[in-house]
């Protein structure tokens, strides 16, 4: 039961993206379409999760009883870097269409917080392993969530009639803070 209140409280509660808002560069950048926001999204849940694998395996075991926890930054930058040319690289190989879809944005996860504040956020609550992946994933999957969304009323709004200075980046963000509120609404389930 912990573990599903834990999967909750990720993916709506507490959504790395539209609550913590960390994140917003390939929200923004790739959620006009909605088949790339669900390439991106599936990439951010694939580096998320073992980005978190390897950076909490390395802190625990090679950080902490190294007494080198002040090169956690520089170590997670590493990993998640690494992983992201791995991704990459897979992509190209396997589905050209949806890497040339992604085009910058996914080198763009290397620097995206919301892969990095999730290491850090695993390392902060002290999960163990279990907690730690099902928290990862969940926040990714939440990412993904909202960046779908997000995509669908992107996609939906271009055929809406939005006043002319509402065009474009503007009604994106207002969407964008509605959407935020909404998901903060399931705060309340949680004391």
């Amino acid at each position: 039961m912990d573990l599903l209140f834990l999967a909750i409280s990720a993916i709506f509660v507490n959504n790395i993206l539209l609550a913590q808002y960390l994140g917003n560069c390939p929200f923004c950048g790739v959620s006009k379409k909605l088949d790339t926001s669900i390439g991106m999204g599936v990439a951010v849940i694939f580096v998320v999760t073992l980005a978190s694998i390897f950076t909490w395996a390395a802190y625990r075991y090679i950080l902490i009883p190294y007494d080198m926890g002040f090169m956690q930054t520089l170590v997670f930058i590493l990993i998640i870097a690494a992983l992201v040319q791995f991704v990459e690289i897979f992509l190209k190989k396997q589905s050209k269409t949806l890497y040339n879809a992604l085009g910058i944005y996914l080198p763009l996860i290397t620097t995206n917080c919301a892969v990095m504040g999730i290491a850090l956020l695993n390392i902060k609550h002290e999960f163990d392993f279990i907690n730690m992946v099902v928290f990862a994933f969940s926040s990714a999957a939440g990412f993904a969530l909202a960046i779908v969304l997000f995509a669908g009323l992107r996609e939906r709004l271009v055929i809406s009639p939005v006043p002319q200075a509402l065009r474009g980046t503007a009604i994106a963000l207002v969407t964008a803070g509605i959407m935020s509120l909404a998901f903060l609404g399931f705060r309340g389930m949680v004391q």
